[in-house]
């Protein structure tokens, strides 16, 4: 067998692989599609309904709502340069927060099916978190665009994907949240869900 036919053969199985790898990522989506949609019209649309965090929303869209797109853009370098730096005031009010405090709350009594928690404003501005983010607009992201952009009884299922730090497989799921009192959208709410936990 020549060399070129040797390479050949390689690239081909490589290719066989990469297309069971992605067959096998569609096959688990399609497996947990239903239970992330069930955890996703139950529990966390229950979570997202908590008073303390409506109100932070609200109290935030009373802010935010003027925002143009370089003060959005401009909010969101500076919580991204915050990662790594020592004074973090943009990162620490927010994970400061009663509304932080309470999904944090709710992430450990999850014992370990929720990864990450977090809400956003009706910009995608994040209002609450149980963990840090690595960036402040959710707004350019399907999270955001896929369900408060959706309407009212849209849910989104991110792609299931490995943690590179837990190396859980987990979704991000997606939900709008509605002002109780008048049914208009105010933000949103994505979930990380450790699949192995449904």
């Amino acid at each position: 067998m020549t060399t070129h036919s040797l390479r050949y053969l390689s690239l081909a199985g490589l290719s066989f692989v990469a297309l069971l790898a992605t067959s096998a990522t569609a096959q688990a989506q399609d497996e947990f599609t239903a239970p992330l949609t069930a955890l996703a019209t139950s529990d966390i649309a229950a979570l997202a309904s908590d008073p303390v965090l409506i109100d932070a929303i609200k109290a935030q869209n009373a802010i935010s709502g003027s925002y143009d797109q370089a003060k959005i853009d401009a909010l969101d370098a500076q919580w991204r340069a915050e990662v790594d730096a020592a004074s973090k005031p943009l990162i620490d009010a927010t994970l400061g927060n009663a509304a932080s405090m309470y999904l944090s709350g709710v992430q450990e009594e999850a014992m370990g099916k929720y990864t990450e928690i977090f809400a956003m404003d009706a910009k995608g501005l994040n209002v609450a978190q149980s963990t840090l983010t690595s960036d402040y607009w959710q707004g350019d992201e399907d999270k955001f665009s896929a369900s408060f952009g959706a309407g009212a009884n849209a849910v989104h299922i991110g792609e299931i994907e490995q943690d590179e730090s837990t190396q859980a497989f987990q979704s991000q799921v997606s939900i709008p949240i509605s002002d109780p009192a008048t049914g208009a959208l105010i933000g949103a709410i994505t979930v990380g869900v450790d699949v192995s936990m449904l």
